[in-house]
């Protein structure tokens, strides 16, 4: 695969694993788009690209986790309890979700979905209720969103936001709660890919280490853009129009499938 289009891949992996609208499903319209050759390591690829965005999301999130680790380590054990469904989930169904669903044709499906979801996330926080505290219940109930997102087209930040505040919380809670809960599943992630690699078998030997690391600072300057967008557009209540393009795009690949 070319240099110019790991960089292009990396733009659009940083702009939209923060973004509502699942980084795992753009990347695949956007391989099919630009014909990117992964010879088969489109998983890997997509794994790797994420350590750009954990490069990110520790940029923008450090300071909330060393406050955390000296003055509310309950906070931290609701992030490890959270990651515990989406752990569960890679382990036992990662090659399943893999074989299934990285072809793209259920992708309008799952984008479909998470319009619906961040619809009805506008339409909960809009509407006078009360507030609930972040306890284990709720961990496990934003974690099993998590888990459900490894399915491409499904977004996590906005499956895992639109469970925070469907089950009481406030957005900006349930934003924070979203970024700093994919830290160690995105790390487990790549722990598991890298491991994968080394054991060779040409795993991943259609993307090389240059596109790599070429893709991964990309994803890396615009995730920590995404990030802060995403935050600002949460505060100012503005996921409609996330929800809009997500429907639309859901529309469009469903009438390309039934033309073609």
């Amino acid at each position: 695969m070319e240099l110019w289009k790991a960089a292009i891949l990396g733009i659009v992996q940083g702009l939209t694993e923060f973004l509502p609208v699942s980084s795992s499903g753009h990347l695949i319209l956007f391989e099919r788009l630009l014909n990117a050759d992964t010879g088969g390591a489109d998983m890997f690829l997509g794994v790797m690209l994420h350590a750009g965005t954990l490069v990110a999301v520790l940029a923008v999130y450090a300071p909330m986790l060393w406050d955390l680790l000296k003055n509310d380590r309950k906070k931290l054990a609701y992030i490890l309890l959270a990651t515990v469904p989406a752990a569960l989930a890679g382990v036992l169904l990662g090659d399943y979700v893999d074989s299934l669903f990285f072809g793209g044709k259920w992708l309008w499906l799952f984008f479909a979905l998470t319009a619906v979801l961040l619809f009805a996330c506008e339409r909960k926080s809009r509407r006078p209720h009360a507030l609930r505290p972040l306890n284990a219940g709720r961990s496990l109930i934003a974690g099993g969103a998590q888990a459900l997102a490894v399915i491409p087209g499904l977004s996590r930040s906005g499956t895992t936001l639109a469970a925070g505040v469907l089950c009481g919380l406030s957005r900006e809670e349930s934003a924070d709660f979203s970024f700093l809960m994919s830290i160690p599943v995105i790390a487990g992630a790549i722990f598991v890919e890298l491991v994968k690699a080394m054991r060779g078998g040409g795993y991943a030997a259609g993307v090389s280490w240059q596109c790599l690391a070429v893709g991964g600072a990309f994803a890396a300057v615009f995730g920590f853009l995404s990030i802060k967008g995403m935050l600002r557009a949460v505060k100012g209540g503005r996921l409609t129009g996330f929800a809009v393009y997500l429907a639309v795009l859901a529309a469009v690949l469903l009438a390309l499938q039934i033309i073609f």
